[in-house]
């Protein structure tokens, strides 16, 4: 999930403030800080203002806009605000994210959560159905799809897909690219590139390695906003990474998110968070089956459903 960074785009434009740029006011930044967490959930304590303030200057260019007032008129106004809340959040948050990132997770999957639900003909009768719920710039969904391609090769048949979502539409626009840099495809062992990569014939493009198309077919974006109260998704799912978002929200917001991600796995399917975050002593059906990493704990084993 696209989240809040100290570091200003390297796109940003360095405005210098003026009299016609003021700072923002505290009053205004409480506004916005209150309007993002209801929003997305995330968090804005007070010093995260400078960024704010460096990431809304492109936004007011962009609208040639000539203060943060004349923007706050057109946030807060009821028939306006709905359309800005998009590229707002685009504006104020970034991602974190890599190709491989915390491998204990895809180890795990491979050891022991495939052959389960393989096991129980998920895959087999059923495809198996992984849900990337920050998905970022693609490269959760990706690793996961490549994982679990690599884990079918070993089987007889196996069938599977991924959806990622993201409240960004910015980063769902790279993602869905599915073009990356030599330095993003670093972590990714040399059998799995020549297996799910492709090169571009231009050796000087920025992002010269693209998803195979085999891949990308298996791999749908969406966007979605964590904080909505009825996620909408076309069915539940085995499997759902989540990872590295709730350190964002307070404590009630993530008990909330857990709640709505557990509804939407199916009988006895697992949930991954983070490896900074925890689930334990929240009022969720979670069991812990090894660090950061759960099981629904409805005992029906009918996992195909």
């Amino acid at each position: 999930m696209a989240t809040p960074s100290a570091r200003p785009s390297a796109a940003t434009p360095e405005l210098p403030l003026g009299p016609e740029l003021a700072p923002i006011a505290p009053a205004d930044f409480a506004r916005l800080r209150t309007l993002i967490e209801d929003r997305c959930g995330i968090q804005l304590p007070d010093s995260k203002r400078p960024m704010v303030e460096a990431r809304l200057r492109k936004r007011l260019l962009h609208l040639g806009l000539s203060s943060y007032s004349d923007y706050w008129r057109l946030l807060f106004d009821p028939a306006r605000q709905a359309s800005e809340l998009v590229p707002l959040t685009d504006a104020l948050t970034t991602n974190k994210t890599d190709f491989l990132r915390e491998p204990n997770h895809f180890a795990l999957l491979e050891k022991s959560v495939l052959p389960a639900l393989y096991a129980a003909g998920v895959g087999r009768r059923t495809p198996l159905r992984v849900w990337s719920a920050a998905s970022s710039t693609g490269e959760e969904p990706y690793t996961l799809a490549m994982v679990l391609a690599q884990w079918g090769r070993t089987q007889r048949s196996f069938d599977f897909t991924v959806l990622g979502t993201d409240i960004s539409t910015r980063v769902l626009a790279h993602a869905r690219a599915a073009t990356y840099s030599e330095a993003d495809i670093a972590p990714l062992p040399e059998a799995w590139r020549r297996a799910h990569l492709l090169r571009a014939r231009a050796a000087t493009a920025p992002a010269p390695f693209r998803i195979a198309p085999e891949l990308r077919a298996r791999v749908q974006y969406g966007q979605l906003n964590l904080m909505d109260a009825d996620y909408q998704l076309p069915h539940p799912f085995h499997i759902i990474f989540c990872r590295n978002v709730l350190i964002y929200f307070n404590r009630q917001t993530q008990e909330e998110v857990a709640r709505k991600l557990t509804k939407s796995l199916v009988p006895s399917g697992y949930l991954f968070v983070g490896h900074s975050e925890s689930l334990q002593n929240y009022d969720t059906a979670l069991s812990p089956i090894a660090p950061s990493a759960y099981r629904y704990k409805n005992r029906m084993e009918d996992s195909t459903r």
